[in-house]
């Protein structure tokens, strides 16, 4: 009884904070105006782009960051795996193929955009070899 009482435990703390990533950009602008917060836009090449992968698991993946956008952001992937066994639905790359057109016209891996609740570009950045505290300082920069 004592072993399932922690596992219940640790399956509600992970939930908690597990990281809500949306690929609707529309849906994400909807709950940024209600909930008053901009949108972080992420295109990821998640299973052959090198720095993504670090990204993710240096930054995205950290509980600082991870606190850190529950308060300020709404989070939206837009990933564009190469393996087959990675393949998004077709529905999914379509939508993100035309993220990309609007706001990566560069293909640019990994790209962290950061847009108001309307979908208005407020600034953009790329890979840093930095820490998770000194990549959200650096988003905080672009949201003045």
């Amino acid at each position: 009884m004592k072993k399932i009482a922690i596992f219940i435990f640790l399956l509600i703390a992970t939930i908690s904070h597990a990281q809500q990533w949306k690929t609707n950009l529309e849906e994400a602008k909807k709950e940024a105006a209600e909930q008053q917060k901009n949108i972080l836009l992420v295109f990821s090449g998640s299973d052959w782009c090198a720095p993504c992968i670090k990204l993710d698991k240096n930054v995205w993946q950290s509980e600082v960051f991870k606190l850190e956008a529950e308060k300020n952001w709404i989070l939206v992937k837009a990933d564009f795996p190469k393996k087959k066994s990675n393949k998004l639905p077709p529905e999914l790359a379509t939508s993100n193929k035309l993220l990309a057109e609007k706001y990566n016209k560069g293909g640019n891996f990994p790209l962290v955009v950061l847009l108001d609740s309307n979908g208005k570009v407020k600034g953009m950045n790329g890979f840093k070899n930095i820490s998770a505290q000194e990549y959200i300082a650096l988003i905080h920069t672009l949201e003045k």
